[in-house]
């Protein structure tokens, strides 16, 4: 076993401020979404709906004619059915007021129809959307979660959905009934009046620049809006879960200043929003009451001179209220439009993130183990890595791990150690070698390979199936302690679930709680000490049988009691696997076959324990130290 190790050195193990440090604070949720991708996301949640999306419209359109006959009766009521009632004919005004009654019933029929049709419409494009983003931010890879806080993902699935939501319940059928009875209502003063008609028309000059006006400023607006409220959010989220540390250090103070200043952004963007709209709708009421008087007063003279007939007339009025009655409306639409867009933009850009780790198209399957034991041979060749935002974190060096090794990595904090552990758990891929010279280019990416196979060329199912990782966290989520022991394979029986707490030693604590395997260890965990789910971590771990296990620091958190269960559950779990031990603990490190020490991102010293204890090495002085704090 020989490892090879370049001679750059680094300064740790977490990315380097990069060309984001100096980014506006309320500005670092920004997913530019690529041109073209909000329309396309909203033609795919669209298409497969597309027949009632049609179904709906037509219901409208004939809604929208039956609502838009009134005024056309009127004038036929004032015109011929008025003076036929004086003849003694009253057919026309009985016709006139049965047509009245079967548009009033039409127009109410079709509106409910719409109204349920386009509901349904739009539950299941927001059920699509939100599953959407549900999966895709599962499917986005480690470092993209550690650059995009959870507050931000919460915010696109919930206020930008929101958003959406509004528009698609309300803001929609404004629109399409906004246009559907301008057609309507123009046609109809062109055909009562060519002139009315005309000037009606032009009029929508001007209403046409001011929307055009409107729709610029208050795209921005929104967009900042949306921004600001997923900065409050974040905040929120991140403050309570980081509850204790808060109160332990009397953060309350700074983070009431913080947040406040947040809240206070925020309502600065609704203001300006407010101040935006209030300018349409004012001068969207001048544009429409200076061309209603205009038209009155026209067509008084005409009627006075007897060039239009006084039904006309009043046709034309009532007309003219319900053309430019709808403009508010309008302004309501576009402010839920603009809301939406930029929510859907936001949404979009999310959903345009590919994962740095990719599944491969045509996966390698994994071959079965060569030997008896489980674990399997693991190599690392010309492998190096940097994080995006820049500096070089593990120079490239070769690793070889023999089946069924357990190995030990220690070092000091930004060593490298834990991204050597995500190398091997493939949340990262090697990062391309740096160009010789500093010159343009540079040399491939490294290998890190199981059993030969590179983990690039493995299926996500294959890999995660081969390789876990226990962290010192040990997450456990809602749900009874049996579901979280199953997490790795749900279609595990009651039996194998308490075989693998057994013989990991947590069976008896188990029993031990309310309701043993069945008791719900509520949010995170939180209803058991940390050691105890350490020690369910490891029955999961143990349950899901993997060839390679990864221990990120699994001890580090606990007592010595809690510590001394859980490396006992250890030499259980690692029995026959291959094993990478990331330890601070040297007393973790007795367990292992072999250790490696890291410093800066290099491999200082390869040996067993013994081996090295007995030299004058980094790791022969380590341990004294931690001797002399045992003594």
């Amino acid at each position: 076993m020989t490892t090879t190790v370049g001679q750059e050195a680094v300064t740790g193990d977490e990315p380097a401020a990069g060309p984001d440090a100096h980014v506006d604070p309320f500005d670092r949720d920004e997913l530019p979404a690529p041109p073209g991708a909000t329309g396309v996301l909203l033609r795919s949640l669209l298409r497969p709906l597309r027949a009632r999306v049609v179904l709906a419209t037509l219901m409208l359109v004939v809604q929208q004619a039956a609502a838009q006959a009134g005024p056309l009766l009127v004038a036929y009521a004032i015109d011929r059915g008025v003076p036929a009632f004086r003849a003694h004919d009253y057919g026309p005004l009985v016709a006139v007021g049965a047509g009245y009654l079967v548009c009033s019933l039409a127009s109410g029929f079709f509106q409910y129809a719409f109204i349920q049709t386009s509901a349904r419409v739009n539950q299941d494009v927001l059920l699509d959307l939100r599953g959407r983003i549900f999966r895709h931010a599962q499917a986005l890879s480690v470092d993209f979660h550690e650059r995009y806080t959870s507050g931000r993902l919460i915010s696109r699935s919930t206020t930008d959905i929101e958003s959406l939501r509004e528009l698609l319940s309300e803001g929609l059928q404004e629109l399409i009934g906004v246009i559907l009875s301008s057609v309507y209502i123009c046609a109809m003063l062109l055909w009562l009046d060519w002139g009315t008609g005309a000037l009606a028309v032009a009029s929508y000059v001007p209403l046409h620049f001011l929307i055009r006006s409107y729709q610029r400023r208050a795209g921005t607006i929104y967009g900042a809006r949306s921004t600001a409220i997923a900065a409050v959010i974040v905040k929120f989220a991140e403050t309570l879960n980081g509850i204790r540390p808060v109160q332990a250090f009397r953060r309350e103070r700074a983070n009431d200043a913080e947040f406040q200043e947040l809240n206070r952004h925020h309502e600065r963007r609704n203001g300006d929003a407010i101040l935006e709209m209030a300018r349409y709708v004012v001068g969207s009421r001048l544009v429409a009451n200076t061309a209603v008087a205009a038209m009155v007063l026209w067509g008084a003279t005409r009627v006075a001179d007897g060039t239009l007939a006084l039904g006309v007339l009043a046709a034309a009025v009532l007309y003219l209220r319900r053309l430019y009655d709808p403009i508010d409306r309008l302004g309501m639409f576009l402010n839920s439009y603009q809301s939406a867009a930029a929510s859907l933009e936001k949404v979009a850009g999310l959903l345009a993130q590919v994962p740095s780790v990719p599944e491969p198209a045509e996966p390698t399957p994994l071959p079965e183990p060569p030997g008896e034991l489980p674990g399997r041979r693991v190599d690392f060749e010309q492998v190096s890595f940097a994080y995006r935002t820049g500096g070089e974190v593990l120079p490239r060096f070769d690793l070889t791990i023999p089946a069924g090794q357990t190995v030990a990595v220690v070092g000091s904090t930004g060593a490298g150690k834990s991204t050597l552990a995500k190398l091997l758990a493939r949340f990262y891929d090697p990062s391309p070698g740096a160009p010789a010279g500093g010159g343009p280019g540079g040399s491939p990416a490294g290998r890190v390979l199981l059993d030969g196979t590179d983990l690039r060329e493995l299926s996500v199912r294959d890999l995660r199936r081969g390789v876990v990782m226990v962290t010192q966290e040990a997450f456990l989520f809602s749900g009874t302690v049996a579901e979280n022991i199953a997490i790795g394979r749900p279609d595990a029986t009651r039996e194998e679930i308490e075989r693998a707490a057994k013989q990991i030693g947590a069976h008896d604590f188990i029993a031990g709680l309310p309701d043993g395997y069945d008791t719900d260890v509520r949010k995170r965990g939180g209803r058991i000490s940390a050691g105890q789910r350490q020690l369910v971590a490891f029955a999961r771990a143990l349950l899901a049988d993997p060839a390679v296990l990864i221990l990120d620091e699994a001890t580090s958190s606990l007592d010595v009691p809690g510590e001394r269960a859980v490396q006992r559950a250890m030499l259980t779990v690692l029995s026959g696997r291959t094993a990478v031990v990331i330890a601070h603990r040297l007393s973790t490190v007795e367990i292992a076959d072999r250790v490696l020490v890291m410093e800066h991102g290099r491999i200082v010293e390869d040996g067993s324990p013994a081996d090295l204890i007995a030299g004058t090495g980094r790791f022969a002085a380590l341990h004294r130290a931690w001797r002399d704090s045992l003594a």
